[in-house]
């Protein structure tokens, strides 16, 4: 593997659309929760590689404000993947120093399962290596709009960019560098909308539980290849 951390630009905060679990699964025959349960062992892998290669933050789109339209069944299947991930994962994420925190609303979540993320952040937030950022009931318009009636509600007649983004859930992370989207499909599916402005993009065909150490490493090399403008010559 190329040793990454001599790239000069290596991205601070990559974003990941974990796309593709259910066709990984259709193609072998499987159930839908099969496929879940193959990308939550991606989500190790990338986390561990994310983490040793050096980023700063790795955030990932797991559950979004549009998937409550998923049938029941589904959405029970993956409320019991993400308790058992958290419950297995934290000893990891504990050894590895890393920061896990949540985004988005929470509200529609099962109570024993809001305490669970709960009781997981606050037993890593002294970490001080990477920051695991995981997006669950995330809508980057909902974000948008929840800044934005924040800032009303405070009174604030004249919103800039500077109060918008101090009240967004992402506010405290770095900038982010690099979005990912696998499984061939590109659209970013209101993920980060805000952050994403001047965000390099990457897709590939690779199925989310299929993405590993490998293909997360091409994202890394072809961002380091480009040279990002912000609309300058």
């Amino acid at each position: 593997m190329t040793n990454l951390k001599n790239f000069e630009k290596l991205p601070a905060h990559v974003g990941i659309i974990m796309d593709g679990n259910g066709r990984w699964a259709k193609k072998r025959f499987l159930p839908r929760s099969m496929g879940h349960k193959a990308g939550a062992k991606a989500v190790r892998k990338a986390v561990e590689f994310a983490a040793r290669v050096g980023l700063e933050c790795l955030t990932l789109y797991a559950f979004s404000s549009e998937n409550w339209k998923r049938p029941q069944e589904e959405i029970d299947s993956l409320m019991d993947l993400l308790l058992k991930f958290l419950k297995k994962e934290l000893p990891n994420l504990q050894k590895q120093n890393i920061a896990l925190r949540i985004i988005g609303d929470l509200g529609r979540f099962p109570q024993h399962l809001q305490a669970e993320l709960g009781k997981a952040m606050r037993a890593t937030e002294n970490n001080d290596g990477m920051v695991l950022c995981i997006a669950l009931g995330y809508g980057g318009q909902d974000e948008i709009l929840f800044a934005v009636n924040k800032l009303v509600e405070q009174g604030i007649k004249k919103i800039d960019k500077q109060d918008l983004e101090a009240n967004l859930f992402t506010a405290g992370l770095p900038e982010l560098d690099l979005l990912i989207r696998t499984s061939g499909e590109q659209r970013i599916s209101n993920f980060l909308l805000w952050q994403s402005a001047y965000s390099e993009f990457w897709f590939t065909q690779v199925l989310w539980p299929d993405f590993d150490e490998k293909e997360f490493e091409k994202a890394l090399v072809e961002f380091a290849s480009r040279h990002r403008r912000y609309g300058d010559v």
